[in-house]
């Protein structure tokens, strides 16, 4: 079945990865990286638009990538307002609010602008998937502790639908007829998602670092020792958030998140490594525990999907730990640009609605 060529486009930090696909199959994928000096001139996220965009077409061109044959650019999706899970078309009104940044600023907001800025350059349709906000949360798991804090929904929304309905497909079961716990842990935060009939009704707020401790991320630390931290005197509020979101967890412990070096130190008798990855997986494990309760203790599977589960010291630790609530199935190798892939190709074969964002 000729499908077309589509453009995948995922912003990281101080990256760009695309993918291209032809005929459902990746032809192409490079990671551009940008320097510290590119990334300070341009000022802000939003200022990085285009030094990105240039990036990407150059590449292209580089590769004799013609996008005027492009039917789908599709990206990843940034902070806009909470929406139902799906995929979405960037028209005006998603374009204004990736770049106001109405939930935050990420280097994914920029995703969806350039998809539609390369998307006008032909015929092809700009679209993304499952933004980080999705949002299916029941009432009760928004209740904070105090009418000042309510929980939001921000989490790896994309990889973990994608690795759900992968698996239901695998067992001839509708992802609306299971009750899963969903893993995501890559390089940055972790989210443990509890996916009841089709939707995600409770999940830690990985954004901001909230449960379980990652490769970057604090995870959710003693309240009131925070609180007298941030009135030290000693550092700012930028200081502290980067503290929390891209300078803790094993960066914090062990001063890298290179998944090889650890495993190598690990290999190699390093006890620190090994009992902070041991620590890791505790949490995890803990995080996963609290969630299975939210599925009145019957999930009818836990999955994991994202890098650290191609390392056996911390996969381990894990499934140890939480084998005996249910089967466990792993997915070390599903990431955005797959996860991205096979919702434009599902666009494609008239399998998945295009929604439209107000």
């Amino acid at each position: 079945m000729t499908l077309g060529i589509i453009l995948v486009i995922n912003p990281k930090n101080t990256s760009s990865k695309i993918a291209v696909y032809k005929d459902s199959k990746m032809c192409f994928l490079k990671t551009i990286k940008y320097t510290d000096e590119q990334l300070a001139a341009c000022g802000n996220v939003a200022g990085q638009l285009e030094m990105r965009k240039k990036a990407i077409l150059q590449e292209l061109r580089d590769n004799d990538i013609n996008v005027n044959k492009l039917q789908i650019v599709v990206a990843r999706g940034g902070l806009v307002k909470p929406v139902e899970s799906g995929v979405y078309e960037v028209n005006q009104a998603l374009r204004e609010d990736l770049m106001k940044g109405v939930m935050g600023m990420h280097a994914t907001n920029l995703g969806g602008v350039i998809a539609a800025d390369i998307a006008a350059m032909t015929n092809a349709r700009a679209i993304i998937a499952d933004p980080v906000v999705v949002d299916e949360l029941e009432d009760v798991a928004r209740i904070s502790g105090h009418p000042l804090f309510v929980r939001k929904s921000i989490f790896h929304a994309l990889n973990q639908k994608v690795v759900a309905r992968k698996y239901a497909k695998s067992i001839s079961r509708k992802y609306e007829d299971l009750n899963l716990l969903v893993v995501h842990a890559g390089g940055g935060g972790i989210s443990v998602g509890a996916h009841k009939n089709g939707r995600v009704i409770d999940v830690n707020q990985a954004f901001d670092g909230d449960g379980p401790f990652s490769m970057e991320r604090a995870g959710s630390l003693p309240t009131g020792d925070l609180i007298r931290l941030c009135f030290s005197g000693k550092f700012s509020q930028a200081e502290v958030m980067e503290m929390i979101t891209a300078k803790g967890g094993l960066y914090a412990y062990l001063g890298t998140t290179n998944l090889n070096t650890i495993d190598k130190r690990i290999a190699e008798g390093d006890e620190k490594a090994a009992f902070f990855m041991y620590a890791m997986a505790y949490q995890l494990a803990k995080e996963i525990g609290a969630m299975c309760t939210v599925l009145d203790g019957k999930p009818d599977a836990i999955i994991l999907s994202g890098d650290l589960f191609h390392y056996s010291s911390f996969t381990g630790h894990l499934t140890k730990k939480v084998e005996k609530i249910s089967g466990i199935a792993i997915y070390p190798d599903e990431d955005e640009i797959d996860a991205l892939a096979m919702n434009a190709i599902g666009v494609m074969k008239g399998e998945i609605e295009v929604l439209g964002y107000k």
